[in-house]
């Protein structure tokens, strides 16, 4: 992938937690209109990269472009008002405010009043239980339904590039399955640009057109997601497959920090 063709592009970012560097050097591309994931186990650094993509960490080196834009360390409001959303790990929704008023909060930097009340309209397409339960506290609903209402409040930024993180994260696989469907189909529908980090690589393979393998802070492993799936290490290690063959487990059985 050229970087010309890149909406995001990450380049030798470092990012740390005081002297604990999280991520180390990781560089990557994201194309506009794909879904593009970072697989990797607990603690490789994943929600880092997202963190530093929307501005919460500052990194310590490297540079973070968006659109063509540097946006290294920008704040977080403005990141927002360029186009691009961030949905963190366990939803964080406004507990004590309406479905309506949460999903309001998410178009805050928006003036187009119009507009706005029909992405209200456009996400409760998308998550109809939303529409139910309108007035109900945000705190009352399901974990899946704060799911939906996290991923709906970023859609009402009007972004161009969402960040996903663990949208799977203690949900049934019914509802797992449920809310990567919708994410697909809002990637379809709307072009949104979709950076996913996910454990469950099963399905982040199968939604995604490009795939990003994260090992203790740096990436280990890049390619489109239809042959990640095919590669023996991915196969053994993520998708639980034993037919992947002693060879790929004997390589990787060498790597100690492997987990």
């Amino acid at each position: 992938m050229s970087a010309a063709e890149a909406i995001l592009k990450l380049a030798n970012v470092e990012s740390a937690y005081g002297p604990i560097k999280a991520i180390r050097g990781v560089s990557l591309q994201v194309r506009p209109g794909e879904i593009a994931t970072v697989l990797g186990a607990n603690g490789a650094g994943k929600t880092t990269i997202l963190k530093t993509i929307s501005g919460i960490i500052d990194p310590r080196k490297g540079s973070v472009e968006f659109r063509g834009d540097n946006i290294t360390a920008l704040d977080p409001a403005l990141i927002v008002q360029r186009g691009l959303s961030h949905v963190p790990e366990g939803r964080e929704v406004f507990p004590l405010l309406s479905v309506r008023d949460n999903l309001l909060m998410g178009a805050y930097t928006r003036r187009d009043r119009d507009a706005v009340a029909r992405d209200v309209e456009g996400v409760f397409g998308y998550f109809p239980i939303l529409r139910e339960r309108a007035a109900q506290q945000a705190g009352l609903l399901s974990g899946g339904q704060q799911q939906m209402l996290a991923i709906s409040r970023a859609l009402m930024a009007a972004p161009e590039l969402i960040l996903l993180d663990e949208p799977s994260l203690g949900l049934s696989p019914k509802l797992t399955k449920e809310i990567f469907e919708i994410v697909v189909r809002i990637n379809r529908e709307r072009g949104t640009t979709v950076l996913l980090v996910e454990q469950n690589a099963n399905m982040a393979l199968n939604a995604a057109d490009y795939g990003y393998v994260l090992e203790n802070g740096r990436i280990v492993m890049e390619d489109s997601c239809e042959r990640l799936r095919e590669k023996d290490d991915i196969k053994e290690f993520y998708l639980g497959m034993k037919e992947a063959g002693a060879r790929g487990e004997r390589r990787w059985k060498k790597k100690k920090t492997w987990r």
